[in-house]
């Protein structure tokens, strides 16, 4: 009688590796990985912190550069003008959170079977396409006065005379702006949120509407964790967009009429007034920002959805208990199926009951 023996483990049952290293094999790796690197690096790296090197200087583009140490950033946070340009940033914050409510309800419309819904993905992602300056003149047309907007306001019974002037105004000409972002930017936004949610297993929906689920409590129990990596991400990109917004005010009203957000003055100031250190502290300054709002926003979604991975692991093992279930019916429905069979082996039903009956 043989006793079977143990498995080894130890490093010395692993066979070595005889074969010799493709050496040419590793410098094509290593040339593909080191050309992206050093792209990076010379490109966006080094002019990242000679810029920040620029911000503690008084300097123009000739000339002998100043050290003045902190000023420039001192005067950031206190030039009115400047903060003012900071507040903007809050218009074309909401405009994001707007822009992805929007995005995420049309995306749970549309990632069903729906009518045209293939034409309406098209028409919605369509202006993402469109390049900013074109789509600048397109709005700087559409809200003069007297044109497409207050021409539409007027065949619905409005009086031209008491309409606002949309680009002029300072209680909307910021809104106004801010609409032109969101129609641009919305349907990248939805097609996004569509291929997250598309990607979710049906049988978490089956097992949801044995259950008695309702649509919504479907989008707040399987939707929205399957999409939290998605839904994240957008929001980040559309808040950081929105504080980086330069565009739209820069073609459409040229930063006129308390317009001017926080990346046109700083254009301003680094070639119109040729400010170069003074702009370089603003650039630093706006990525310190949005670094922390990127911070922000992770925390927040992550107490929000610190739930959701137990929700959707109890989900998708509800679904597999009923895909089990569904499985075991199937095979004992083929079984009566197969024991049901021989009576019928003759062709004809009365040729069966003949048999049967003899």
């Amino acid at each position: 009688m043989t006793t079977s023996q143990p498995a080894v483990s130890t490093a010395e049952a692993v066979p070595f590796n005889k074969q010799p290293r493709d050496w040419k094999k590793i410098g094509i790796i290593v040339l593909f990985c080191a050309l992206p690197i050093a792209l990076l690096v010379v490109f966006t790296y080094l002019p990242f912190f000679q810029m920040c090197g620029y911000s503690f200087y008084k300097m123009k583009y000739i000339g002998t550069p100043k050290f003045i140490g902190l000023k420039n950033y001192t005067d950031i946070f206190t030039r009115p003008d400047l903060l003012a340009t900071l507040k903007l940033s809050l218009y074309y914050m909401v405009g994001a959170l707007i822009q992805v409510a929007l995005a995420l309800y049309l995306a749970t419309v549309l990632a069903f079977k729906v009518k045209g819904g293939s034409f309406f993905k098209g028409a919605m992602f369509f202006p993402y396409l469109i390049n900013g300056i074109a789509i600048g003149f397109i709005f700087k047309f559409f809200y003069t006065r007297g044109y497409v907007l207050d021409s539409v306001l007027q065949w619905c019974g409005f009086s031209l005379d008491n309409l606002p002037y949309w680009l002029r105004d300072q209680k909307v000409n910021n809104w106004s702006l801010v609409a032109s972002s969101v129609w641009r930017y919305l349907g990248q936004t939805m097609i996004l949120f569509i291929g997250a949610i598309m990607s979710i297993d049906g049988s978490l929906y089956e097992a949801a509407e044995i259950d008695g689920a309702n649509k919504w409590q479907q989008f707040k129990h399987i939707i929205l964790p399957g999409i939290q990596t998605i839904l994240v991400l957008n929001i980040i990109l559309s808040i950081t967009g929105s504080l980086s917004a330069f565009e739209a005010p820069y073609v459409i009203t040229s930063g006129a009429n308390g317009t001017g957000t926080f990346f046109v003055q700083m254009d301003k100031i680094a070639h119109s007034d040729q400010k170069v250190g003074l702009a370089s502290a603003m650039a630093v300054v706006l990525l310190v920002i949005i670094m922390i709002c990127a911070l922000i926003q992770k925390v927040v979604m992550n107490y929000l959805f610190r739930d959701a991975d137990d929700g959707t692991a109890k989900a998708r093992k509800h679904a597999q208990k009923v895909e089990k279930a569904r499985k075991k019916a199937l095979r004992n429905q083929n079984k009566v199926t197969v024991g049901a069979a021989p009576l019928f082996k003759n062709g004809s039903g009365a040729k069966a009951e003949t048999a049967v009956e003899s």
